[in-house]
C-alpha cells in the first residue's frame, strides 16, 4: 500500500505547514488556500528541511524590470540557502536541470472509504469492538511514484 492517512482535514487548516514521517521518510505537508501539497522534506542542495522554509509566490519577468508575482503558483524557499522549489512539482528554479525534490500526490478522501480498505489480512486475534461513525474527511498522502 502506498497511501497513508495523515490527519483529518480540519487538523490542517489553510496556512498549515508541517513535517510528518510516512513509511520511514520525512514528508513536508502544506495547505495553501485549501490546496494540499507534499514534498520530501529534504532540500537536494544540502539537505535542509523544506518544512521549515518560507512559502512564496512564483516570480517571473517578461523583460528586465517587469516582474510578476504569482501567489497561485506557490514555492517553498529552503531555510538554509534560499533555493526555491515549486510545491506542485518539486522543480527547482535555481538549476532546474539538476535539482528537483520529490513531490507526492495528496488527496482528500472521505473517511468512510478509508475505513473500508481491504488490503489487510485477518490475524488470529479479535478485540472487542465499539461502534463508531466517520464524519470528517482525511488528508491522504500517496507515496507511489508519479
Amino acid at each position: 500500500m502506498a497511501k497513508y492517512v495523515i490527519a483529518p482535514v480540519a487538523a490542517l487548516p489553510p496556512g498549515t505547514q508541517r513535517r510528518v514521517t510516512v513509511a520511514g521518510r520525512n514528508v513536508a505537508i502544506w495547505n495553501i488556500r485549501g490546496r494540499f501539497y507534499a514534498l520530501r522534506d529534504v532540500c537536494p542542495h544540502h539537505g535542509g528541511p523544506l518544512s521549515a522554509g518560507q512559502v512564496v509566490g512564483r516570480i517571473s519577468a517578461s523583460r528586465p524590470g517587469c516582474y510578476v508575482h504569482d501567489v497561485a503558483q506557490p514555492m517553498v524557499r529552503c531555510p538554509w540557502h534560499g533555493w526555491e522549489y515549486d510545491l506542485a512539482t518539486g522543480q527547482s528554479w535555481f538549476d532546474p536541470r539538476e535539482s528537483r525534490v520529490r513531490a507526492y500526490d495528496v488527496t482528500v478522501e472521505p473517511g468512510s472509504e478509508i475505513c473500508t480498505a481491504t488490503s489487510r489480512q485477518p490475524g488470529p486475534y479479535v478485540a472487542e469492538t465499539i461502534t463508531i461513525s466517520v464524519e470528517d474527511d482525511y488528508v491522504v498522502v500517496d507515496l507511489a511514484r508519479r
